[in-house]
Formats: C-alpha cells, structure tokens, sequence
C-alpha cells in the first residue's frame, strides 16, 4: 500500500468515527427529548431530573466532534463532497447540543410545572411535542439514508408545529385570564411551547443541511422557491 492510499485509509476511518459520534449524539438526544416532552405530560419530577443528567453527554460529544473536525479540516484539506460532508457534520452537531439545551429547559419547567396547581388537558401540547419528536427522527433518519426527499417533507411540517404554537398560546392566556391560581402552571407550558418550537426549527436546520450535503443547494430561508 503507497503512503497515499495510507493517507486516504486514515482520512476515512476518521471520518467513519466523526460519523458514529454524531450518531451517539443524535441518539442521546432524541431519548432526552422524548423524555423531557413526556415528563411535561406526566407531570414526572424524576423523569425531569434524568433527562436534564443526560445532557453532559452531549456536550461532551460536541466538544470531541468539533475537535475532530478541526483536525481533519487542518491537516487532510478535503475537497467536494469529503468537505461538505465534514462541514456539515459539524453543524448538525451544533444543532443536536442545542437541542439538548432546549430539552433541559423544557425538563426544568417540568419539574416546575410539577409543583404547580393542574391546567385543564392542551391536546395541543402532545400533538405539538409528537410531531416535533418526529421531525427530529426524520432529520437525522434522512442525514443517515442521505435522503433529500424526506429532508423536504420535515421542512414542510415545520409550519404545523408553529400553529399548534400559537393555538396554545391563545387557550393558556385564555386559563391565565380566567383563573389566577393556574397563572405559574400556564407559563410553564408556554416556556415549553417555546422550547419545543425550537426542537422543530432546529430539526429544519438539519434537514436543510442534509439537502446541501446531498445536493450541493441552499434551501433556506426559501431560497429554493426563489
């Protein structure tokens, strides 16, 4: 084997490790989503408590993955497809940490909510967290396939998840103005809202980025309409 092909076998093993720790990463995530939405529905402290203990994994993950892509971007100069590649495994896992970030927030006010008088049930808030879990899952399951066709389909069901959004924010303001006593519980769940809102966005982020990778084409911000 020449010291070129030496070099190359080294550069794709690299990059074979980058890929498997962004998929622990995506992973852990996904599961800290699921739970931090599921404590909210509960009203489960504990569950709120484990899912905020996962997020120290993730960070860890996205310090490793930026080291390694810095290293690879240093010292191998990939080219075309190689750079998008790396490229944009380094912005999804920016985006995963963040994700991981929101999903602490939203167990946080879980454990608040907890503690708060009950609010009548928001079916709006399960659909809204189902759906947003899903798009999260789509996401990553596209990145992985490199599938450009299901990355499409997340970016379109981004504007259900804001709809379902700004339902809630009219029926907890409506509860706020119609009884005090569910005033705390009500602005937990419309931090949540929020929290969850970005979980989706983030997801488009992701999905966008696989079009990019596969594609080598700018979606956002509508470019693709343009």
């Amino acid at each position: 084997m020449t010291e070129e092909q030496k070099r190359r076998r080294r550069f794709h093993d690299e990059l074979d490790t980058l890929q498997e720790r962004l998929l622990e990463m995506a992973d852990i995530v996904e599961g800290l989503i699921r739970r931090a939405t599921q404590a909210v529905i509960d009203r489960d402290a504990s569950a709120a408590a484990e899912a905020i203990a996962t997020d120290d994994r993730v960070d860890e993950l996205e310090v490793e993955i930026d080291e390694r892509v810095i290293e690879l971007l240093a010292l191998q100069q990939p080219m075309a497809s190689d750079l998008r590649q790396i490229v944009t495994t380094n912005k999804i896992s920016n985006d995963l940490e963040r994700m991981g970030d929101h999903a602490v927030n939203i167990s946080k006010a879980a454990r608040r909510l907890s503690e708060a008088p009950p609010l009548p049930e928001i079916r709006e808030f399960s659909e809204m967290a189902s759906i947003a879990e899903g798009m999260v899952s789509d996401s990553l399951a596209a990145y992985v396939s490199r599938n450009p066709g299901t990355a499409r389909m997340v970016c379109a069901t981004d504007d259900d998840v804001d709809d379902l959004r700004s339902s809630m924010y009219r029926i907890l303001v409506t509860h706020m103005l119609e009884d005090q006593k569910r005033l705390s519980g009500a602005l937990e769940l419309l931090l949540i809202s929020q929290n969850v809102e970005r979980i989706a966005d983030l997801a488009t982020n992701i999905a966008e980025d696989v079009v990019f990778l596969v594609e080598g084409r700018t979606i956002k911000h509508g470019a693709e309409q343009d």
